[in-house]
């Protein structure tokens, strides 16, 4: 693992490739998690579950890591530009105790994930998220509100009777409240940032030039 970050990866992630779990309650559900955190992340790695990882100090630096939050590592090195690779590892059969994996922990990464992707997406900028989702909300109270004007004049069916009715104004005042929580997240964001005086962004290296003759 450490020969893999002198060739100059930041980070390396290792693979239980072969497996010694059962395969029905653990290597089905692990290969399943897998597939679709690398799909959401956007980066395709075989085993983040596996806890043996090594990182270089710099990569994470300014990152804080809570609750499982330690399964998402190469996530947050990608968002500062680190180089990552994975190794297959060694994986002993458990001789003792019983594992602590279950249901309710699959529900726990999942949120986990929920909470990875908007703090590497929309962390920056939440309205994208907010504002969007309002915005097809509203779209779709729009359709529903010329289907309901549509039934009263071609069909004749009062605006009272049709259930479009309240679904039209369910749709906008959602889709209304989601754009006004997106502007408040926005808000939050510029604070937060601002208040410490904390960069959007991380640089790798600073290069000093002099220019002469200006």
């Amino acid at each position: 693992v450490l020969a893999k970050l002198d060739e100059g990866y930041d980070f390396v992630n290792g693979w239980r490739r072969n497996r010694k779990d059962n395969w029905m309650w653990r290597k089905v559900p692990s290969y399943l998690a897998n597939r679709l955190i690398s799909y959401v992340i956007g980066l395709k790695l075989h085993d983040y579950g596996c806890t043996l990882k090594a990182c270089r100090s710099r990569v994470l630096a300014s990152t804080r890591l809570y609750g499982q939050m330690h399964r998402f590592i190469p996530a947050f090195v990608q968002i500062v530009g680190g180089k990552i690779t994975e190794i297959p590892v060694n994986h002993a059969p458990r001789t003792r105790g019983k594992s602590k994996y279950g249901l309710r922990r699959t529900f726990n990464v999942i949120l986990d994930l929920l909470t990875v992707k908007f703090l590497t997406t929309y962390s920056g900028n939440p309205i994208y998220l907010f504002g969007g989702a309002g915005l097809v909300l509203m779209a779709a109270g729009t359709v529903s509100g010329l289907t309901l004007i549509v039934q009263k004049f071609n069909y004749g069916i009062s605006f009272v009777q049709s259930p479009l009715l309240l679904l039209t104004t369910v749709l906008f005042l959602l889709g209304f409240q989601s754009i006004l929580l997106g502007l408040a997240a926005e808000l939050t964001t510029r604070t937060y940032y601002e208040s410490q005086g904390k960069p959007t962004y991380v640089i790798n290296q600073t290069i000093r030039k002099t220019v002469r003759g200006i």
